[in-house]
């Protein structure tokens, strides 16, 4: 620790192209009445492939990243939060929910680049089940839309795939999904075609197995990709994984990656301490991330949260992470409804995210397994008053780790609520937990 070197690096070719193909997202959301399209919203964690049967002009609007997104634009966010509040929603809630129907409520809607719009109704609301917000989140929003048709699909099935009763468990999800199909179909008034949803749970497989491949790439030292990029990159896993373009996309920046992997092309050029993160970082202060880098060379390179939100991932024997295949490298040739959803359903439980919200011995040994695979020194932990579900057990992981003695660092924010997160008063304990360890600001910048 504290060796400093220079680490050859260079921009991602493929940045800019991220960059146009978030905005066409919330465009093609925005404008897609005006096309004579379908519009539907719901958790970043839904079944995004279920609704693709219903035709190629159907575009989606996932709220907790919308939610980020609104939450970066700290002005406008505050006045999302105000008119929560006085409208009587607790401020102890989802800051994204609070974002997202504060939104609503203003008739506003924010678009990555800056631009505010008339808030673009859905017409279904379409959510998984995970934490205790998801169902009530789109059951009010479609209550403040104008009673908007909503439906959630229950995953709580415990921490698959390690229970008892796995076959219960795809059944209990592949029911409700075929449940949620018919019922599209009443609501909309639109036929359903079988082809564009296999074809939709194919390419969503591929961009979840894809995004953990990239991933793995930063076990390599220096890390090719730091926390803060990957966080404008993993996204659209939670916003579009279903759509062709974007299994494209994350293939070809898998091979980008492994490319400056191979070379030892880095992040960040003065790389010398490693660190991962526990939660949603507070959007309103990204720059924690620049100061951590130019100030010490200590790099994130990632999180379960970045990894495995919507990552896909499988376990070697010796308890090793790897991308879990894709339905297609699997061998399963998916030709009817019954059995694309049954495999999809497989698929989707393996969620380290949903594993999360369930058990804290998933937690513990995933969060260790991350800090071994990734050669990580230190854990920096957000205490994010944001969100109940990806708190639940950071402190008993902290103690965990520092009986492993595992350096961790605890800082309170909140995701989705820049009220709450103090960027000084962080940089200080930065400052002061940096210092405990001996390293010293780095002398390359």
């Amino acid at each position: 620790m504290g060796e400093q070197k220079v680490h050859p690096t260079e921009p991602l070719k493929c940045w800019n192209k991220a960059k146009e193909l978030r905005l066409k997202y919330y465009n093609d959301y925005v404008e897609a009445k005006d096309r004579g399209g379908l519009r539907w919203s719901g958790s970043a964690w839904a079944f995004h492939a279920l609704p693709s049967g219903l035709g190629n002009d159907v575009y989606s609007m996932t709220g907790e990243p919308y939610g980020a997104t609104t939450a970066f634009f700290k002005d406008f966010s505050r006045q999302c939060l105000e008119t929560a509040e006085k409208a009587g929603i607790a401020r102890d809630l989802c800051s994204y929910l609070r974002n997202y129907w504060g939104g609503i409520i203003m008739d506003q809607f924010i678009l990555p680049d800056g631009t505010i719009v008339k808030w673009p109704v859905a017409d279904f609301l379409l959510s998984s089940h995970v934490c205790c917000s998801h169902s009530k989140w789109y059951q009010r929003a479609g209550e403040l839309e104008g009673n908007v048709p909503t439906r959630a699909i229950d995953v709580s099935v415990g921490p698959y795939p390690n229970i008892e009763d796995r076959e219960g468990a795809v059944k209990y999800i592949t029911e409700q999904m075929n449940d949620s199909i018919e019922w599209m179909k009443e609501v909309t008034g639109r036929d359903y075609n079988d082809e564009l949803l296999i074809e939709a749970i194919n390419n969503e497989c591929r961009s979840f197995s894809v995004w953990a491949e990239i991933c793995t790439y930063n076990e390599n030292i220096p890390a090719p990709l730091d926390e803060k990029t990957m966080f404008s990159l993993y996204v659209f896993t939670t916003l579009n994984p279903q759509r062709k373009e974007i299994a494209d996309f994350y293939e070809e920046l898998r091979d980008e990656v492994k490319d400056r992997a191979e070379r030892g092309i880095a992040a960040a050029a003065n790389e010398r301490y490693r660190v991962i993160t526990d939660s949603q970082p507070p959007w309103a202060g990204l720059e924690l991330f620049r100061y951590l880098e130019k100030e010490y060379g200590v790099v994130s390179v990632g999180s379960w949260y970045t990894f495995g939100l919507t990552g896909a991932w499988d376990e070697k024997a010796d308890g090793t992470f790897v991308p879990l295949k894709t339905l297609e490298e699997q061998g399963l040739k998916l030709s009817t409804r019954e059995e694309a959803l049954k495999a999809y359903a497989d698929f989707r439980l393996r969620n380290w995210g949903w594993r999360f919200f369930q058990s804290l011995d998933e937690r513990l040994r995933i969060t260790n397994q991350l800090i071994n695979q990734w050669k990580v020194d230190a854990l920096i932990s957000h205490l994010n008053k944001g969100c109940e579900g990806t708190s639940i057990g950071q402190l008993e992981a902290r103690l965990d780790l520092l009986a492993r003695n595992v350096p961790v660092m605890t800082y309170e924010g909140n995701m989705g609520d820049e009220r709450d997160f103090d960027l000084g008063s962080t940089i200080i304990r930065i400052d002061s937990f940096l210092d405990s360890l001996g390293l010293k600001k780095s002398t390359i910048k």
